[in-house]
């Protein structure tokens, strides 16, 4: 596999990961005004929209970040 796409998935899976723990953690440690419980059966599709939320953005970020350093 050449340099540049190994470079680019691993830090992209590396800001991937870090994004799915951040994610995880503001799901189950957040305060919900709407009164509507994280816990529920129903919100599993509501929480891994929001986990890949978190995900999708800190890992596009963490790539972004590592091209500019690495471009130097």
């Amino acid at each position: 596999m050449p340099r540049m796409i190994r470079f680019i998935l691993t830090r992209l899976a590396t800001g991937f990961a870090i994004g799915c723990a951040v994610g995880f953690l503001v799901w189950q440690n957040g305060s919900w005004s709407s009164g509507a419980s994280a816990q529920a059966p129903d919100s599993y599709i509501a929480q891994g929209l929001f986990i890949y939320l978190f995900a999708s953005t800190i890992g596009m970020g963490y790539l972004a970040t590592a091209l500019l350093l690495e471009a130097e």
